[in-house]
């Protein structure tokens, strides 16, 4: 029983001390928080000056301290720093601030959390300076005031059919109105450091050797450059590689590829210059054993320069590997000699006559009457090919209009055809009544002409 009553006294003594224990501290608690009834708590920073612990009633003169000696430095990316000086812009403390705000902020009550977190503020126009000689003072640091390196983009260089990459530059460029932004929040927020690099200040290059885009072009320009084009002319050929498209390739500011299609235009032209062959001067050797040299007309072969622009571009940007023929507007029937072969349609002005010839023999034969020189109408000299041919046809122009059972023509309305009309052919008979330019022929050599001619055969028209 002794024991019980013991155990029941400790108990109550226990209870006891708890109470009072727990009321003590209550007590020291409510008159810690009488103390920050008016000062600031533990860990108070307000634009960049520390309050902690500091009575209310001395805000004012702490913040005017600071001021008076207040300085901040910036760091270049190179650890060079500039110094601006608050008494240089006039500085000051705006003694009409908001700065009660926070005494309603911190509770009292509330001061024990300060004890485990920092309590950082910025108060709006806490600070206050002149905007005109903070500008001046900003244009007299030295980082505007160096030379410039400007930031450069990666670049792609060529060498041995591929491209690679070089590295970006970062330069030192400032851009200025971000500068003269971060400086005023770091003047407003009291700051005393502010890292350039850190804060962005300088500009840098849009696209780095780590941009996705980089490496995209990169294999872009490589595909590009892969392409191999091999135009073959008759027995001779032209070869296109990396080592020329790569300079019709530029990259720009956003890592786009432009190709240069005026320089592909350019290269085709000369194509042409070099392998079109309408109207080149050719040897021939006439039916009476004569050497000529015939020079004009529409027979040969000529590039379609815009279609063949356009292949070209589309099989760089394919990277294709291909031989191939350039697209034509017109061909000939051979690359080889004077490109004329051995089927052709002969026709002797002077001697008025005219051959046909159909893989090397003589077919068709005989006289014929071309055009009136005398009034402007002499039939063209050349080299010429045939258009197309039509059985039966009625020829029209000025003061005549005329029914023919065989029309070729091999010069816009200039052609072969039979004459019905008349009873006689050769001699000089065109000098007086000739044609219009056309080649009027007897109707069985007409006839037989037509039987074996297709459109594209060569028609060669020469005077002696």
């Amino acid at each position: 029983m002794k024991s019980i009553k013991i155990m029941v006294l400790s108990k109550k003594k226990i209870k006891r001390n708890s109470i009072t224990v727990t009321i003590s501290f209550l007590l020291i608690y409510l008159i810690v928080s009488l103390f920050f009834s008016n000062h600031f708590f533990f860990h108070t920073v307000i634009n960049g000056v520390n309050v902690s612990l500091k009575a209310y009633a001395q805000t004012d003169q702490l913040f005017i301290r600071y001021i008076n000696n207040y300085k901040l430095k910036l760091i270049e990316k190179n650890g060079d720093t500039n110094e601006l000086k608050g008494y240089a812009i006039n500085l000051k403390y705006n003694e009409n601030n908001d700065i009660s705000q926070i005494y309603h902020i911190q509770k009292a009550t509330g001061w024990i959390s300060s004890l485990f977190k920092y309590q950082n503020y910025d108060i709006k126009d806490l600070y206050i300076y002149d905007k005109e000689k903070l500008y001046k003072e900003i244009k007299k640091l030295k980082c505007l005031n160096r030379k410039v390196i400007e930031p450069e983009n990666v670049r792609f260089t060529y060498s041995d059919g591929f491209y690679s990459v070089m590295e970006e530059v970062y330069g030192n460029k400032i851009n200025r109105e971000k500068l003269y932004k971060v400086i005023r929040n770091s003047i407003s927020k009291g700051e005393n450091k502010l890292d350039l690099e850190e804060k962005q200040c300088y500009e840098n290059p849009k696209y780095t050797v780590h941009s996705s885009k980089t490496q995209e072009t990169r294999k872009l320009l490589n595909k590009y450059v892969s392409a191999q084009i091999t135009y073959q002319f008759g027995s001779n050929y032209e070869k296109l590689d990396g080592s020329l498209i790569k300079d019709w390739l530029n990259v720009n500011e956003d890592l786009d590829i432009i190709i240069n299609k005026s320089e592909i235009e350019n290269y085709i032209k000369e194509l042409s210059k070099k392998y079109d062959t309408v109207g080149v001067t050719r040897e021939f050797k006439t039916s009476v054993g004569k050497r000529l040299e015939i020079k004009g007309g529409l027979y040969g072969w000529k590039i379609d320069q815009d279609m063949e622009v356009k292949a070209l571009m589309d099989n760089i940007i394919q990277g294709k590997v291909i031989a191939k023929e350039p697209i034509y507007k017109q061909k000939a029937l051979s690359r080889e000699g004077n490109e004329i072969g051995n089927t052709y349609v002969e026709l002797n002005i002077t001697r008025q006559h005219l051959w046909f010839y159909k893989d090397g023999v003589l077919i068709a034969q005989g006289s014929v009457v071309t055009g009136n020189p005398g009034k402007g109408n002499s039939t063209v000299v050349g080299v010429y090919m045939l258009n197309y041919k039509q059985k039966g046809a009625t020829l029209k122009g000025p003061g005549y209009k005329v029914e023919v059972k065989y029309w070729m023509p091999f010069y816009g309305s200039i052609g072969i055809h039979d004459a019905s009309w008349r009873y006689s052919f050769g001699g000089e008979i065109y000098k007086r009544r000739g044609t219009h330019g056309c080649v009027n022929a007897p109707l069985h050599l007409a006839k037989k002409i037509f039987e074996n001619i297709e459109a594209g055969i060569p028609v060669i028209s020469y005077e002696e």
